[in-house]
């Protein structure tokens, strides 16, 4: 699938898919995702005999996954939307972030596709750094942006987002739909529970995530959804060099522990 000159990857060409490392063309594009196919169970009880062997599919995504980026080194995983346009600040903002990454000696993980994805793979390639992008099988914005010079494809969801946090320090996120919050949240959770340690999780741009801070702050708070510091796991700032240090500063702690994943 062509990439445009500006970052951007052009909606799924007619007649065209990709799933996983398979390009499907014509009469061969499938209905449905893999994902979809894998957790829709109504119909038939086929899902019996056809369930475990998906089993094999998913242990291959790990597999590959693994493979790929267990020598990545000290890396943090931007997020931010797909719709992103080019002409807008936050692509600016995003070209930053991957810059300001790699000039801190980190790789630079997004999802691969356009919008402030392609915008954070592109300043970390700009800056001569790892940009990795680890796409996944969708319906639409299929393929992977030109600044990726790294990139896995997945079926699965949760075989991808175990890449994101496992091979990353941290996160950065921008302005984003439901796939970033997404990916906030649950990284959220992972830190609230103790799954990860030593994870900063960084908000960038506070005229778009304070609305969401204040209700967090207000009635899921109040009501006892959350504690109070929980909300300290997060950081909401506009400046792009606090976001990276703070980076830099885990960075630290866990070489201090003696976590290898801290030198390339």
């Amino acid at each position: 699938m062509s990439t445009r000159s500006n970052g951007t990857v052009p909606q799924k060409a007619e007649g065209q898919y990709t799933s996983g490392p398979t390009t499907l063309r014509g009469d061969l594009v499938p209905g449905s995702t893999t994902d979809q196919r894998l957790l829709d169970s109504r119909g038939a009880s086929d899902w019996v005999h056809t369930d475990p062997w998906r089993v094999m599919r998913i242990q291959a995504e790990f597999v590959e996954g693994f493979g790929s980026l267990a020598e990545l080194g000290p890396a943090i995983s931007v997020f931010g939307s797909a719709r992103t346009q080019p002409s807008h600040p936050d692509y600016e903002l995003a070209q930053e972030v991957g810059r300001a990454l790699v000039e801190s000696g980190f790789a630079v993980i997004t999802g691969g596709g356009p919008g402030a994805m392609a915008g954070a793979n592109q300043g970390a390639h700009a800056a001569g750094g790892v940009s990795v992008g680890l796409g996944i099988e969708l319906p639409f914005e299929q393929g992977m942006n030109q600044w990726v010079n790294l990139g896995v494809h997945f079926r699965y969801f949760f075989a991808r987002k175990t890449m994101f946090v496992k091979y990353a320090q941290g996160f950065i996120v921008l302005p984003g739909g439901f796939g970033t919050f997404d990916e906030l949240f649950e990284a959220l959770v992972l830190v609230q529970t103790r799954k990860v340690t030593s994870f900063p999780i960084v908000l960038l741009g506070t005229d778009y995530w304070q609305g969401m801070m204040d209700w967090l702050a207000g009635p899921v708070l109040e009501r006892g959804m959350i504690k109070a510091a929980d909300l300290e796991l997060i950081t909401i700032t506009d400046d792009v060099e606090k976001a990276v240090s703070l980076m830099v500063a885990a960075r630290s702690e866990h070489a201090a522990s003696g976590d290898p994943a801290t030198t390339s």
